[in-house]
């Protein structure tokens, strides 16, 4: 970023007081925002969230925030255009000795939101890794400095079970030596890592990446020789694991953060060739579109980089997109194939982006196939406790006059 000068209203430093002061209060009293009380939450008007996670669900669902829906990409661009930001709050470690400091684990919008706010907040901490990329800020395009010296929050690795190997192997057995792999987060992820001991010469491109990757690294797995963008580095757009992988990073040149809107543009994607996608979901139906996002019409996340990878992915020479899930939830109560989606649910992918599902019973590959085609290879994935009534949704849907149901599907 470039030292400018911007233009401030008495209003915007009014909201940066009224930020300022809640930011504090959040460090001091170690409030998450789900938390924060209506009435500090009456003086800011206008809270909106990108993504819905557990801090955030209950505040939005009690109308104290509200969830905008964009691709992850995109955000930098709302942020240059309709939702400039008064304030940007941000985390960063000390200057460097040409004054730049490393926005270290988030790059993501962040950097956007330093770029366009009115008012930018640096809270300095000693214990943020200063990464490489396009991750710095320099201390001009700072209006002011608060020192908060507090260990990174870490998030524990997931506990992987029976279902979430199995879904791993499935997973792995599409993926081959010398590919560049994106990985969400959770037990799913972690686990495919974990089954790709044997594989040689894997690259990273992903919006983000945890602990897994560390150890795939120092395995010899993962060395980014064969990466047709960025050969040697890995490429994320943030982090979330332990000390361990902030630790990895810290002052490491072979990973690089940049912002969403280079790391997660398809465009800048389907630069890798052999691109394979990872991502989870919710449900899926029947035609094969993807719910990641809600429950119904309860927001429960957001659409995240799904589709921005999905996209790319499909762009890439040789790329592969996985969408991999647990067959059931609620405990093995609830299929997540389903002929149609939840009532008021978003779809996240939409079912002509859609390449290959997922789950512990196996593969099945949309894309090119039929809306019954379709149907009949997700079926045979599902929970064999619903496949019965699942086929029966299938025969009142695609059943012609004259046919049986055994001619109609057969799983």
């Amino acid at each position: 970023m470039q030292p400018r000068n911007r233009p401030i209203s008495l209003r915007r430093w009014w909201i940066s007081i009224i930020v300022l002061i809640v930011w504090r209060l959040c460090i001091w009293y170690r409030w998450e925002v789900a938390h924060i009380p209506a009435g500090i939450w009456s003086c800011i008007s206008g809270i909106m969230q990108f993504f819905a996670g557990k801090n955030t669900r209950e505040a939005i669902k009690e109308g104290r925030a509200d969830y905008t829906p964009c691709y992850f990409f995109e955000v930098p661009k709302l942020m240059a255009t309709s939702l400039k930001p008064d304030v940007a709050v941000i985390s960063v470690t000390k200057p460097n000795e040409e004054g730049y400091c490393s926005l270290g684990v988030s790059v993501d919008y962040t950097m956007a939101a330093a770029k366009e706010a009115a008012t930018v907040i640096a809270q300095v901490n000693e214990h943020m890794p200063f990464t490489a990329g396009n991750s710095m800020i320099h201390v001009s395009d700072v209006d002011c400095f608060v020192e908060a010296h507090q260990p990174i929050h870490e998030l524990a690795p997931p506990s992987i079970g029976e279902t979430e190997m199995a879904i791993a192997k499935h997973c792995a057995s599409l993926i081959e030596d010398g590919d560049t792999l994106q990985l969400g987060i959770g037990a799913i992820p972690d686990a495919v890592l974990k089954c790709l001991a044997d594989k040689r010469d894997l690259g990273i491109h992903s919006e983000m990446i945890s602990d897994g990757v560390v150890e795939m690294v120092e395995a010899g797995v993962i060395t980014n020789r064969k990466k047709s963008s960025h050969k040697g580095k890995i490429i994320s757009t943030f982090l979330m694991g332990t000390k361990r992988l902030y630790d990895f990073v810290d002052g490491n040149p072979d990973v690089e953060m940049h912002p969403v809107d280079y790391v997660n543009n398809p465009y800048e994607i389907m630069k890798n060739d052999n691109l394979v996608s990872i991502n989870s979901c919710v449900q899926v139906d029947f035609m094969g579109q993807v719910a990641a996002e809600s429950i119904g019409a309860m927001q429960i996340s957001g659409v995240g980089g799904q589709v921005d990878f999905v996209r790319g992915a499909s762009l890439s020479r040789n790329g592969r997109s996985i969408i991999a899930m647990p067959s059931t939830a609620k405990n093995g109560k609830v299929s997540r194939i389903v002929p149609n989606l939840d009532h008021g649910c978003a779809v996240t992918t939409p079912r002509n982006d859609v390449d290959y599902i997922i789950t512990e019973h196996g593969i099945a590959h949309l894309k090119g196939k039929s809306l019954r085609e379709r149907a009949k290879a997700l079926i045979e994935i599902a929970d064999p406790e619903f496949r019965h009534e699942l086929i029966a949704a299938y025969n009142r849907r695609f059943r012609k006059a004259g046919m049986t149901p055994s001619e109609t599907v057969c799983v």
